[in-house]
């Protein structure tokens, strides 16, 4: 039972996770708000480039049927024709094409960053297997797009309607209007149609963009174990960090070795602590040079009786300078006059050896 709980993915996905998954490619996207990107694009291009594209190709195609008894059309010359119309009409074409490819890119980049992976590309047996296949053909995504599908021709197939019904006299009497009568007929009303789909699309894509997100999210969620191995693998392991530690400490204590020569007095306990302050004329406060407990303080110990260095025994002021001062800092100003007292005491001592 605990190993089935470890497995459920009850935790909320980390940073990392998140990040992980975008990079393989695994981005909350959809295909709506793509969608409602190059219909808006597409749009824009009829609003803004519709008479002048069309003005453009009018005068290239009419050139072209007024003089089509005249125009030649066998070998190299029927080539250079298509060239050169090609070319007209790409040059039509040019702006709106690119508008509504920048469309098309802002769908995909509006939801997620750049991303450059393989991942997707990689063979797995999941792609074509079919139990796999009928899970995602009756999965809850499946049934969304479905309902989505459905709701998306109902709601505009009505709005349609809506919006063409009662111009049903005038559309049955185009068929004897003039062509030229017909073109801003056609315009005004594929306007409206395109102005109502366009803000259905974006009810739909915003909604269907959240229940991606969701879903996605979802996805991501981890059980337990994953927390665990994932902390391991961005911390360390507990045999890795209480080996740095020991690391920093074997550090520290032969820093704190090397320094004690420059000791002017060891306060001890006098067996379990030991604190070796530095002290000379100018300095603000005493310094630790070196301090420990038991072993540690019993080393400090014979190595002030190496360099004779004046050991003095205050257990209270041992035990609190233990606690409150780090290695070269400063003795904190509640204790300046405990330890000045020992200082003093320490220098009269040089004094009266002196003599």
């Amino acid at each position: 039972m605990a190993e089935t709980q470890d497995q459920e993915r009850t935790e909320e996905p980390t940073l990392k996770k998140l990040n992980d998954a975008i990079e393989r490619g695994d981005v909350a996207k959809s295909q709506e708000v793509s969608t409602w990107f190059v219909i808006t694009g597409g749009t824009l291009v009829l609003v803004a480039f519709a008479g002048s594209m069309g003005s453009s190709l009018k005068t290239s195609l009419s050139g072209l049927v007024a003089n089509a008894g005249t125009i030649a059309v066998s070998g190299p010359d029927l080539l250079r024709l298509a060239g050169r119309l090609g070319i007209e009409i790409l040059g039509a074409a040019a702006i709106p094409l690119l508008v509504l490819m920048l469309a098309a890119a802002s769908g995909s980049i509006i939801q997620h960053r750049l991303v450059w992976s393989a991942e997707p590309l990689k063979w797995k047996l999941s792609k074509i297997s079919p139990v796999a296949g009928l899970k995602r053909l009756f999965s809850k995504q499946a049934l969304a797009n479905f309902l989505k599908g459905v709701a998306k021709l109902t709601v505009i197939g009505a709005v349609m309607a809506a919006l063409l019904y009662p111009q049903r006299h005038r559309l049955g009497a185009m068929v004897s209007t003039d062509p030229t009568a017909i073109l801003p007929l056609v315009q005004a009303q594929a306007f409206n149609v395109l102005a109502v789909v366009v803000t259905i699309l974006a009810i739909v894509a915003a909604a269907d963009f959240l229940f991606q997100y969701q879903q996605w999210y979802e996805r991501q969620k981890m059980s337990v174990q994953e927390m665990k191995e994932e902390f391991r693998q961005t911390e360390g392991s507990p045999e890795v960090r209480a080996k740095i530690r020991q690391l920093r400490q074997n550090r520290s204590r032969r820093r704190m070795m090397a320094a004690m020569p420059t000791a002017s007095v060891v306060i001890t306990n006098p067996t379990h602590y030991a604190v070796a302050l530095r002290y000379e004329q100018g300095m603000n406060a005493p310094v630790c040079v070196a301090k420990g407990v038991d072993i540690l303080a019993r080393r400090i110990r014979d190595l002030a009786r190496e360099h004779a260095i004046p050991i003095v025994e205050n257990p209270p002021l041992a035990r609190a300078l233990h606690a409150t001062v780090d290695l070269d800092q400063e003795v904190p100003p509640e204790h300046y006059q405990a330890v000045a007292e020992v200082i003093g005491y320490v220098m009269r001592l040089r004094r009266a050896v002196r003599r």
